[in-house]
Formats: structure tokens, sequence, C-alpha cells
């Protein structure tokens, strides 16, 4: 009987997953040098809203949300996040396929004025908005004069403010989602008789649709918490233009405790929200 030597073959086998059975993956260890700050960002973002979840007074909540005042600010809420979210769609997303598929001189500086309002101070945002907006301002003036409309210390004041500060989530998700996608797509759609434009309607918005998506949400987002820009250019009153960030800043000045009470509701909506559509328009791991 001839003995056979074990191959490196055979030990792998032996050792390794057999065929038809799942691979397990292997735990990778996480760096201690990664790990600490990891935990700690965390804790930082977290810590605030356990803070708040456990200062809130819930034996008075429903009290403390029953008034007129708080269902008008919520309603009034959500309607500006929504309008000033569609108000940035039917805007930046041409302005996302003009900056992602077309070259023209400029392009950059462009781009650089489109985030602008990312990093610039929403109270600057305001007030920037007056001296074009406003009343005496460089178009305002000309929008009262010819059609009667005045958009500071109104609704649509609101909601031009948070779409000011908006839209630019909205327009760095949908480049990067036409970056991503491949423009071969509209070159066949064009080369069967397609115009740009059904193009564009009928292959590159499918396409880029999650990423329309997900920069809509966090459009939404950013507009439900917007606090200096609208401020400045639409006022806080009530009924017309305190949204809840302007109750909730009211509110710590007279009654803390409802201030809590509003910031809770604004954080279990915003949650709620973005966990109902991260499934529906987000890639979740």
């Amino acid at each position: 009987m001839s003995e056979r030597t074990a191959s490196p073959a055979d030990s792998a086998g032996a050792d390794g997953p057999s065929p038809g059975r799942p691979r397990r993956r292997r735990a990778r260890r996480i760096p201690v040098a990664l790990l600490l700050p990891a935990l700690l960002g965390l804790a930082f973002l977290v810590m605030p809203l356990v803070g708040l979840l456990v200062r809130a007074p819930w034996s008075d909540l429903p009290a403390q949300l029953a008034s007129d005042e708080v269902w008008e600010a919520l309603r009034l809420s959500l309607f500006s996040a929504t309008a000033a979210t569609g108000l940035s769609l039917v805007l930046g997303v041409p302005l996302a396929w003009l900056l992602a598929r077309t070259d023209f001189p400029g392009r950059r500086l462009i781009r650089a004025l489109v985030t602008l309002p990312l990093v610039l101070p929403p109270v600057v945002g305001g007030v920037a908005l007056l001296l074009v907006l406003g009343r005496r301002g460089i178009v305002g003036r000309w929008l009262d004069s010819a059609f009667g409309i005045t958009l500071p210390f109104h609704t649509s004041g609101v909601v031009v403010a948070e779409a000011f500060v908006a839209m630019p989530f909205l327009v760095i998700s949908v480049e990067g989602a036409l970056r991503a996608a491949d423009p071969r797509y509209e070159e066949a759609a064009a080369t069967l008789g397609a115009s740009r434009l059904t193009a564009f309607r009928r292959v590159t918005l499918p396409l880029i649709a999650p990423g329309i998506g997900a920069g809509a949400v966090l459009a939404w987002a950013r507009a439900l918490g917007e606090f200096g820009a609208t401020i400045t250019f639409a006022g806080n009153f009530p009924g017309t233009t305190q949204t809840m960030p302007l109750a909730v800043y009211l509110a710590m000045e007279t009654d803390p405790q409802a201030a809590i009470a509003l910031s809770l509701v604004l954080l279990l909506v915003s949650v709620a929200v973005l966990v109902g559509l991260r499934d529906r328009w987000m890639s979740a791991p």
C-alpha cells in the first residue's frame, strides 16, 4: 500500500470551508486607535439626544403639545419644508445636470457658488435674501411694484429661505448620481432619434432616481431645521412664519419645558421621516 502525502490543497480543504457550506466572514480586529475616537464621536452625536429624552417632561407632554401654537408651528414647518424641497427639485435637478453633463467656462466657479450656502452662516444668507428679494431689494422692489408680490415676513418667504439653504444638498446628491450614471445610455437614446430633453426625461431621470430621492430627503430634513435665514428674512410671526425651530427658540426664553417638548416633537418627526424613507430611497448595507 502506497502512502499518500498530504498536498497543500488537502490541507486548505481540511481547514477551509467545504463546498456548499456558506463561508463564515472572519471578524476583523478593529484598531484601538480607530475604535476609541469612533466611540467618542458616536457619544458626541448621541448624548445630546439622550439628554433631550431624559429631561423631557413626559408627564406634562400631552398638555404641552395640545396648544394650538404647537400644531400651527408644526403644520407650517411641514408645509414649508415640503414646498422648499419641491422648489429645490424643480430648480436643483436641472442645475445638477448642467454641472455634471456639460462643460462651459466658469463651471468650477458656478459649482463653488452653488455649494456656498452650505458654509455660509444662515443669518448672512437671510441678509442676502433681504437685499435681493426684500421690499427694497434689487428684485423684490420690482416684484412688489409689478406683481404685488412681497416675500419677506410671509409664508412664501419661509419657503424661499429654506430652499436657499437646502437646495445645495439636493444639487450635490444629484450631481454625484449623474456622474456615476453611464452616459452611453443617453447617447444610445440620441442615436435612436430621441431629443436631449426626451433622453433626460425617459433615460436619465430613471437612472438617477435614487440619487434624487436621497437628495430630496436631505434637503427636506435641512429645510425642516432651518432657523437663521428664516428668522432674518421672514421674521417670527405665529401662524404665518413661525416654524418649529423658531417656536423652540421663543419658548426657551419663557418656558424651557415647552421648548424641550417642542424639540422632542421635531426630533421624532425628523427621525420618523428619515427612517421611513431610507429603505426606499437610500441604499442600506
